[in-house]
């Protein structure tokens, strides 16, 4: 007889974006199940190497970021960017980002200035998902079913059922709604009829992660300094190195050539010699590898009634940063508390589609800056000539200047301020807009805003809490005047059940940041409505916000 699971979600795939969501769902009371294919314990890939700040947010939100952050390199481990001829070859130029031990108290690089309480953490998905798996099992409202594949689904008119197995036991589901977080080869995204387009081949390469316990050593040896990612840049071969465990465990990415598609015709080990800057005599133990192709595929739709997916299993992108990971991370932490909104009864239907209106214009926009920094590096790459291995003045010249517009190229990518704080939400059904426009803002750069869909700018309050501590798990109405009576708009909110939290501001930051008196935020820190007195209509303001009504 197959075994009967049921929940009010079930969350398929166990990934860092899977275990986000359902962390977040269980953090606020929310019964859900995870299921996923791979056997407790085993080894996710080595795949994503950073955290961003945003994620880190989300994290501390959790009360995850913590672990997180003690997990991954020593903690005074460089996380330096370098650039050389070859992993012990020369060096071009570095950009310099501060090791886990100085992460809060560093003031000086392009790494050190963020506007928020969790910077970025420099740390490999194999090190992060087994935090993340351990925190979410700690959960009471969350369990986890390992060895365990989704098969089908169908929808009825209040629940999914679905069909799994386990270890050749079927498994019977049901639950209210089921979410997709099954990567790239997505099967929840293929039975909702989500199509993948866009720039199906944009890089091709090899990656190898290695065990070679003499390789950093040489490059002490040689005066170098150990580094979390170092660029090899030659006419010959270039590539990446990574630092996994900062001692002996490196993911070496070798990029091929430009025309060139055919991954047997690269002799792996040759490339990978040539990448580090090391001889036949060198050895090193070839632990796994994966041969892939960076691509810029978004998916034409991300939900279909009860059915959604995220990460992934909706977006592809050459994985510059990151961006992949950390973009379907911010995808969980929206779609989290829509979900339990909408569960608890406070939510109505409408308050749902703000996820497709919310994150798919946001996903288009990243996966072109993601392809947009790949077509620059691949030309530059690609421009690199002999010289760069050549002495004398001249090639000391042509070294300077090739420096010169790698840092400034990539700088943005390794500190992207404004992938992390600039980006806003436009046209969503929930959030109520005044007209004026959110400041612009790249990949590097933005301009803190309470524009309504921009997040929130972060401030430590007097007692040097972060504002995100203070505020409440949903609905927070930020208040810089305390003589202004919102109980208009606190009775509103409580006729329909929408919990609201009152954080009363008094402080020369608040005041510059936060040009109105009264703001509302949103659980994910993005501001819903702002004005500098209640709402002439609350009713309709909280019916907007909660999914129930129209901002037209």
């Amino acid at each position: 007889m197959a075994e009967q699971l049921q929940a009010d979600v079930v969350v398929v795939g166990a990934g860092p974006v899977g275990l986000t969501l359902a962390m977040d769902l269980a953090w606020r009371g929310v019964d859900v199940i995870v299921l996923e294919s791979r056997a407790r314990g085993e080894p996710p890939s080595v795949k994503s190497n950073h955290v961003s700040a945003r994620s880190m947010e989300i994290f501390r939100r959790l009360g995850v970021a913590q672990k997180v952050r003690n997990a991954g390199l020593p903690a005074d481990y460089p996380n330096d960017v370098v650039y050389r001829t070859a992993f012990l070859g020369r060096e071009i130029t570095s950009i310099k980002i501060p090791c886990r031990a100085e992460r809060y108290t560093a003031k000086d690089g392009p790494d050190t200035w963020w506007p928020t309480p969790e910077p970025p953490h420099r740390l490999n998905q194999i090190y992060l998902e087994p935090v993340l798996f351990a925190h979410l099992s700690a959960m009471p409202s969350a369990r986890i079913f390992n060895g365990t594949t989704l098969i089908d689904f169908t929808q009825g008119a209040e629940r999914v059922t679905g069909f799994a197995t386990a270890n050749g036991k079927e498994i019977n589901i049901s639950c209210r709604f089921l979410i997709g977080c099954d990567g790239g080869r997505s099967l929840v995204r293929k039975k909702i009829g989500a199509t993948l387009s866009g720039d199906v081949a944009l890089q091709y390469v090899q990656s190898s992660y290695i065990r070679a316990p003499k390789l950093l050593g040489l490059l002490l040896e040689q005066g170098g300094t150990p580094a979390w990612a170092s660029f090899a840049l030659n006419a010959r071969q270039s590539g990446n190195v990574y630092a996994i465990d900062g001692k002996q465990n490196w993911l070496v990415h070798v990029y091929l050539k430009p025309g060139v598609t055919d991954f047997e015709a690269v002799d792996r080990d040759a490339a990978i010699r040539t990448v580090l800057g090391v001889d036949q005599d060198f050895e090193y133990e070839l632990i796994s590898k994966e041969d892939w192709v960076g691509r810029r595929l978004i998916a034409d739709k991300v939900r279909d009634d009860k059915v959604f997916i995220c990460g992934d299993a909706c977006h592809l992108w050459v994985p510059y940063a990151g961006y992949g990971m950390n973009a379907g991370i911010a995808d969980a932490a929206n779609l989290a508390w829509l979900l339990a909104a909408r569960l608890e009864g406070w939510g109505a239907e409408g308050i749902l589609a703000a996820y497709a209106a919310e994150r798919l214009p946001i996903t288009d926009q990243v996966s072109h800056f993601a392809m947009d920094h790949a077509h620059a590096m691949t030309k530059a790459r690609k421009s690199v000539s002999d010289e760069i291995e050549a002495e004398g003045p001249e090639a000391d010249a042509y070294r300077a200047a090739l420096g010169k517009t790698i840092y400034d190229l990539n700088v943005q990518q390794y500190c992207c301020a404004g992938l992390n704080f600039g980006y806003f939400y436009q046209g969503s059904p929930i959030i109520v807009y005044d007209g004026e426009p959110a400041p612009p803002y790249t990949m590097g750069e933005f301009t803190p805003s309470t524009v309504p869909g921009a997040r929130l700018p972060h401030i430590w309050l007097a007692d040097r809490r972060s504002i995100y501590d203070a505020m409440g798990p949903y609905y927070t109405l930020l208040r810089l005047d305390p003589d202004i009576d919102v109980s208009s708009l606190t009775n509103a909110a409580a006729a329909v059940c929408v919990p609201l939290t009152v954080l009363d501001l008094s402080s020369p930051e608040a005041a510059e940041l936060f040009p109105y008196d009264l703001i509302l935020v949103r659980p994910d820190q993005h501001v819903a409505w702002r004005g500098n007195g209640t709402s002439a209509d609350p009713g309709r303001l909280v019916d907007i916000v909660r999914g129930a009504g129209s901002a037209k």
